[in-house]
């Protein structure tokens, strides 16, 4: 990750594949760069942001960009690409985990769509695409040519075609759950498919929580909304048969000491917010926020920051970057009690 951005500005790919961890890491580190510029570039940023972020929702209508786009482009847009090694790349690709729509958002006002493609190795890797004249921010795309794709009735995912694979090695029973008696491969993933055929997963299966009240959360939608605090890092929402939810936080490093510096904190590091009542004071606020767009039993109540980011080292995160949630519940159980006890 760390010579990412000198291979990129040598290589000048026209098509670039990034989990959303890559493209998270280039938004910090964006954001971080920004926030030092002059009270005038940071008024010309905004204003070309504002621009990007219209003409690529214009763009996804099939309605003409802004009169002044181009202008963004040419005194924002270009030079950024140019800085990220981007300025020939023609598709940028998000995939393999969820991304929050604050990130597609900070891309897209940038003139730098993300499109999403969504599979599993099951069907041999995609089953939707994004392309440049068909995306949709915050959705996975369309169906692939030739395959077939539909919601069950409880929601789940399913698609079926050559793409999808026989069966699992010497293992029936996998089989059997994953392909049903029509050929349809079961995705374990709940989503919604619009009008105009674009998949918008909303969550996994497996990770749905059943707060005591009954209500079905789907966590990944409030974690993507508590990532958007730009200090924060990774975020995992827990509260599975409990009253209420709550949420375990990492905070990014790099841009720790902005924002301690905001909230008039002493805290130095990550390790020191973690016990400093003041940075969690002023993080509670930042959630409240947050809370502000969500229904009412969606809420966080309670949140907890873990003194050091997730890794794959620490088990907290698979190879692709994805959050491994059974190992950070069993790994801080006694986090977690703590928000109940």
């Amino acid at each position: 990750m760390d010579k990412l951005p000198d291979n990129l500005r040598e290589v000048r790919p026209e098509l670039f594949v990034g989990v959303p961890r890559v493209w998270e890491k280039i938004q910090a580190k964006m954001q971080q760069v920004g926030a030092q510029n002059s009270f005038l570039k940071k008024k010309i940023a905004a204003w070309a942001r504002k621009q990007g972020l219209a003409g690529g929702y214009a763009e996804q209508a099939g309605k003409p960009k802004p009169l002044l786009y181009g202008l963004a482009d040419k005194l924002v847009f270009s030079k950024v690409k140019e800085k990220l090694g981007l300025d020939r790349c023609r598709i940028q690709v998000t995939t393999a985990a969820p991304i929050s729509k604050d990130t597609l958002e900070f891309f897209l006002s940038l003139g730098i769509p993300l499109f999403e493609v969504y599979g599993m190795s099951e069907c041999t890797g995609p089953a939707t695409l994004s392309l440049p004249k068909r995306y949709r921010t915050a959705k996975a795309g369309a169906c692939l040519p030739g395959a077939e794709l539909k919601i069950a009735e409880d929601g789940e995912v399913c698609m079926r075609g050559r793409h999808v694979f026989k069966g699992y090695l010497k293992n029936e029973e996998a089989t059997a759950a994953a392909i049903d008696a029509d050929g349809w491969l079961h995705s374990g993933d709940i989503g919604e498919i619009d009008a105009q055929g674009m998949l918008q997963i909303t969550d996994r299966k497996k990770d749905l929580i059943i707060t005591a009240g009954g209500e079905n959360i789907a966590p990944q939608l409030i974690e993507g909304m508590l990532k958007s605090i730009p200090v924060v890092s990774q975020a995992v929402v827990v509260g599975d048969r409990k009253k209420f939810l709550a949420a375990l936080l990492t905070l990014d490093a790099e841009r720790f000491a902005e924002f301690a510096a905001e909230a008039g904190s002493p805290a130095k590091a990550p390790e020191e917010a973690a016990s400093c009542p003041v940075f969690k004071d002023w993080l509670d606020r930042k959630v409240a926020e947050v809370n502000k767009g969500l229904a009412r039993v969606q809420t966080i109540k309670k949140v907890t920051i873990i003194p050091h980011d997730f890794t794959v080292e620490g088990g907290e995160l698979t190879p692709t970057m994805k959050v491994k949630r059974k190992s950070i519940r069993e790994k801080y159980a006694g986090e977690i009690e703590a928000f109940y006890a």
